[in-house]
């Protein structure tokens, strides 16, 4: 059955910060410049903002130079940031330090908010949205040449037959592709190995972290709009490298979370009950004591900084936003540097449409702009943990202090994340508390929380190249550890009718996280798309 096929001037793959922010910019220009330009914006979630979570302190830098009005237009960016601590915790303390970070003129959002904000601002300028439907593949041309996506085809039950809603998947065609998908997108990690983007731009393989979020509404006497807090340590070992948040919203909501690094050694580190446990010290509990949560949710980030930065330019577009990683890690902030990469991959493409140049311009302007500033002042920090929590902790200090990004070195990333997972027999299995129901909770529940949906009758989007690794070398050489670094409980060894350990994927649960995608020990998990519309559901995230 052939698929129906739509042709635009510009095809961007997510409705993102840094896909928005392209689209809006390339409507911009044509206004300013008398041409029409047709711009559409796929989203695999059901609407635009229901994939975003974010932290999210945010730096309006970019926004400010996208849309300078967007106080008088009613973004939803309310909460300046008014207190800004930063501690280190043990079990039952918690020591203040000197705050590293610079958040004057910065905000507390929700970032899927602010996100649904832009999706409006882009089709008031005349871009096409559409939502519910996930890009599958990169269509080529004869000379290998992208010349735009394919959607996946819908209605198809998990054997492989078509049901009565079947629907064919659409080609949209674009003279120009921005993949924004996100942190490791899928067709991205394809065009990086494809196009050998890494070995263009010499740059280190990526390295990132899983970071877990509730929303909480807490007491009114207990809530300080505006006060940010991040810490180190507890409950996280010296060889572990993460920290946690905690930011007030407005209407008495605050944003928590744990951020763990994927290159943690320990099999049996368990990210999601790391949280929980987090939750208890002595320092949070107060605070969380008598509240509820609102909404849960995770994701993982890029932290491998300007060393892992891929050339973001290949044959026919461009790779944007975290897709790309343009994460500032001891900032913690990605938005604005995602906003910023897309604006200038949408000069680029107007240039390359409206006045026959090259597409190149945008690896050229990245590099003389702010965003690769920061980042070349940022590049040390998250390597300088590869030596533990101390030493990491006075390489940053000498970072930040005295040499403020200027030193006459870069400090190289360690093994990639997968290889990092040590055998085993090397540890001891670690006993977590049990949920208590008030401030740990159960992964049902919380996924309760994220409105997590997926239609259940259809092929499983979470494949293994070879479905014999997880009981011959997973599980006895590893511990299954895939049952413990997903936040979902996607992954179960469950007992076969001959009591024998099988893994069991339970596909409806993911949260698109990629969590398995990243830290899978023989990089046997491929994460791919599954039926558009499905996944979290996030609203405040």
């Amino acid at each position: 059955m052939c698929r129906e096929s739509m042709a635009y001037d510009v095809v961007i793959v997510g409705a993102g910060p840094a896909g928005l922010s392209a689209a809006i910019r390339l409507k911009q220009l044509c206004r300013e410049k008398n041409v029409d330009l047709s711009v559409c914006v796929v989203e695999k979630g059901a609407e635009v903002g229901a994939h975003i979570i974010s932290g999210n302190v945010f730096e309006p830098r970019a926004l400010n130079e996208l849309l300078p009005q967007w106080k008088q237009e009613e973004a939803p960016i309310r909460v300046p940031v008014s207190s800004d601590k930063f501690w280190f915790l043990t079990k039952d303390r918690a020591f203040s330090l000197p705050s590293p970070f610079s958040n004057r003129g910065n905000y507390v959002i929700s970032l899927s908010q602010l996100v649904r904000w832009l999706g409006g601002k882009a089709e008031e300028l005349g871009v096409e949205i559409y939502p519910g439907f996930a890009a599958s593949e990169i269509l080529y041309d004869a000379d290998n040449k992208v010349i735009g996506i394919g959607t996946n085809d819908m209605g198809i039950a998990k054997d492989g037959s078509k049901k009565e809603n079947f629907q064919r998947g659409v080609e949209l065609r674009g003279r120009i592709t921005l993949l924004a998908e996100g942190c490791r997108g899928s067709l991205s990690e394809k065009l990086i190995k494809n196009f050998k983007l890494r070995e263009k731009s010499h740059a280190q393989h990526q390295t990132y972290a899983l970071g877990i979020k509730e929303v909480w509404e807490i007491d009114e006497g207990k809530h300080n709009p505006g006060e940010i807090l991040h810490t180190l340590g507890w409950p996280l070992d010296q060889k572990t490298y993460g920290g946690s948040f905690l930011y007030h919203m407005n209407d008495r909501q605050i944003a928590l979370g744990l951020v763990v690094a994927l290159n943690y050694h320990n099999p049996f580190l368990n990210p999601y009950e790391e949280f929980q446990k987090f939750k208890h010290h002595p320092a949070i509990k107060p605070l969380l004591e008598g509240g509820t949560v609102v909404q849960y949710g995770a994701r993982t980030l890029n932290e491998g900084g300007l060393q892992s930065i891929p050339y973001p330019v290949f044959p026919g577009g461009a790779i944007i936003g975290c897709a790309a990683g343009f994460l500032n890690v001891p900032k913690i902030k990605g938005t604005h540097t995602a906003m910023k990469s897309g604006m200038l991959a949408a000069e680029a493409g107007f240039g390359v449409l409206h006045e026959d140049l090259n597409m190149e311009i945008y690896w050229d302007t990245l590099r003389n702009s702010w965003v690769w500033q920061e980042l070349q002042r940022a590049r040390n920090y998250r390597p300088a943990f590869e030596y533990g929590l101390l030493p990491g902790l006075a390489i940053c200090g000498l970072e930040h202090y005295i040499l403020r990004g200027k030193s006459p070195y870069t400090l190289k990333h360690g093994k990639p994340d997968y290889e990092a997972t040590d055998a085993a027999r090397l540890h001891s299995p670690i006993e977590y508390p049990k949920p208590d129901g008030v401030l740990s909770f159960d992964v049902p529940t919380s996924l309760h929380r994220s409105n997590t949906n997926h239609e259940h009758d259809q092929p499983a989007h979470l494949r293994l190249r070879d479905p014999k690794i997880p009981e011959l070398v997973n599980l006895p050489e590893y511990a299954g550890p895939e049952s413990r670094y997903c936040p979902a409980r996607v992954y179960e060894y469950v007992p076969d009718e001959k009591n024998q350990l099988k893994l069991q994927i339970n596909a409806q649960n993911c949260l698109h996280c990629k969590a398995c995608d990243i830290k899978d020990p023989k990089q046997n998990i491929e994460w791919t798309v599954p039926e558009g519309g499905g996944g979290p559901g996030y609203s405040v995230m």
